[in-house]
């Protein structure tokens, strides 16, 4: 399990500098400022060649697939609330590497999706501790045959 989790903490890394690469890259271009087959073309070029935004969807692409990997080896409900453990680093990484304010009750609320992360990390480790259960049609009651 400390396998797993290592890949995750890592890939969620990886997209919290993927997800601040993509925002300061989005920046730099803008938005389209008017709704026209132009403006729509010219925020499609700038975005297709701004290094930090292709740099941020590679980064997204290592998360995808370490997320494959995960979701391929470990049940859904396990691998998906911890993948929450990004919005830890990307609000570090808009705090410290874009130097957005981040506001206490923002900090309060990743706090909390910390918490509820444990505890779905919590909760596959006591899954592995529990005894398997008897199959149905093996009765406790059952008389042994002799052999």
């Amino acid at each position: 399990m400390t396998k797993i989790i290592l890949i995750l903490v890592i890939a969620a890394i990886i997209e919290s500098i993927g997800v601040a690469y993509l925002s300061s890259g989005l920046k730099e271009v803008g938005g389209a400022r008017e709704i026209s087959v132009s403006e729509i073309a010219r925020v499609i070029k700038d975005g297709a060649t701004n290094a930090r935004i292709l740099a941020g969807i590679g980064l997204e692409a290592v998360f995808f697939g370490a997320l494959l990997y995960l979701l391929s080896v470990r049940d859904v409900s396990f691998v998906w609330p911890l993948t929450s453990l990004g919005f830890i680093f990307t609000t570090l990484a808009a705090e410290f590497i874009l130097h957005e304010r981040v506001s206490v009750s923002r900090w309060a609320g990743v706090v909390l999706i910390a918490l509820g992360a444990s505890l779905t990390s919590y909760s596959e480790a006591t899954k592995a501790q529990t005894p398997a259960a008897v199959p149905a049609n093996q009765s406790e009651s059952a008389p042994l045959r002799p052999q």
